[in-house]
């Protein structure tokens, strides 16, 4: 990156590379967090698979650790957040890679890369939670005996849903979360006064989208439980080892939030802060503490695995 005229707040960066477009005729752009948009640009093997979800096939990326790899059952399931594709969860793919974990990186409905749900609209993990439960059975089948779930964004509220309420929620030993939705209510309040809103309006759509009696207005087959979808209210409930990393001064999904997760269960969550004032823009940057930290939590459920398998052949024998 080279500034020029820094003070007149120019900067010249470099372009690597152009996924998608042709940026000599382009006239407007985004600015993203993904630094990966293909599987093969992680430079690791990877198969594409098919994940059987109730509307159809949703698809997934698979990353097998190596035939060297002595840890064949432990999983990483990477859920990718609101309004992205699964190329966003594809920065937790390396780490989970190095420590021998097969990693699976799922699609879910109104995602634009798996089946629309019958009503076409996002439930903020109330139903999501569903197509990437599908994919924890893929892994299942396929020998996982232990699966950490990492999620980004509404994907933490996702992984959060699973956890709790998958069937094989036993399977699940930890999570790693980034930049998490620990409380829809008040990250939807929060974003509703950073765009301006009037509190009146923003109280009147939240009970809009709790009423079963104005589905015709909101297009939802079914109302949101804001409560179901609150761990700061559940906090208690939270039974598997977290890891949370998230940026101090994310505008999407509050900070205060998160820590006040960690502070009511420290036997349990990890919290990790970033200097960061994008969302989702942890890993970003600093790959290397996010890579670290998230290390931690893998060994140690790698190690459960080899621990499970050492003693359930010794009671064999």
């Amino acid at each position: 990156m080279v500034a020029n005229d820094p003070d007149a707040g120019s900067v010249t960066r470099v372009v690597e590379r152009v996924d998608s477009g042709d940026l000599r005729s382009a006239k407007a752009g985004i600015w993203s967090a993904y630094v990966f948009s293909k599987a093969e640009q992680l430079g690791l093997p990877f198969s594409e698979v098919e994940i059987s979800v109730d509307a159809g096939i949703a698809p997934a990326w698979r990353f097998d650790p190596g035939e060297a790899s002595t840890k064949p059952n432990a999983w990483a399931i990477h859920i990718h957040g609101m309004g992205g594709k699964r190329a966003g969860a594809l920065r937790g793919v390396p780490v989970a890679q190095r420590l021998g974990f097969t990693s699976l990186v799922v699609s879910f409905r109104n995602d634009g890369e798996a089946p629309p749900s019958f009503d076409g609209r996002h439930t903020l993990g109330q139903s999501e939670w569903l197509d990437v439960d599908a994919a924890v059975q893929y892994a299942v089948d396929n020998g996982a005996e232990q699966i950490v779930l990492f999620g980004w964004s509404l994907g933490a509220s996702i992984a959060l849903r699973l956890a709790d309420l998958s069937a094989h929620s036993g399977r699940i030993v930890g999570l790693v979360l980034d930049a998490p939705v620990m409380d829809w209510t008040t990250t939807l309040i929060e974003n509703a006064d950073a765009s301006g809103l009037p509190r009146p309006i923003t109280a009147l759509g939240l009970r809009v989208l709790q009423s079963p009696e104005m589905r015709w207005v909101t297009g939802l087959k079914d109302p949101v439980d804001f409560a179901r979808l609150d761990w700061l209210s559940r906090a208690s409930e939270i039974k598997k080892p977290m890891l949370v990393l998230h940026g101090l001064e994310d505008p999407s999904t509050p900070f205060h939030v998160t820590r006040r997760v960690a502070e009511l269960r420290p036997d349990i969550v990890r919290l990790v802060a970033f200097d960061t004032t994008g969302h989702s823009h942890e890993w970003n940057v600093d790959s290397k503490r996010w890579e670290d930290a998230a290390a931690i939590l893998l060994e140690s459920k790698r190690d459960e695995v080899s621990d499970l398998k050492e003693s359930t052949a010794q009671a064999r024998g």
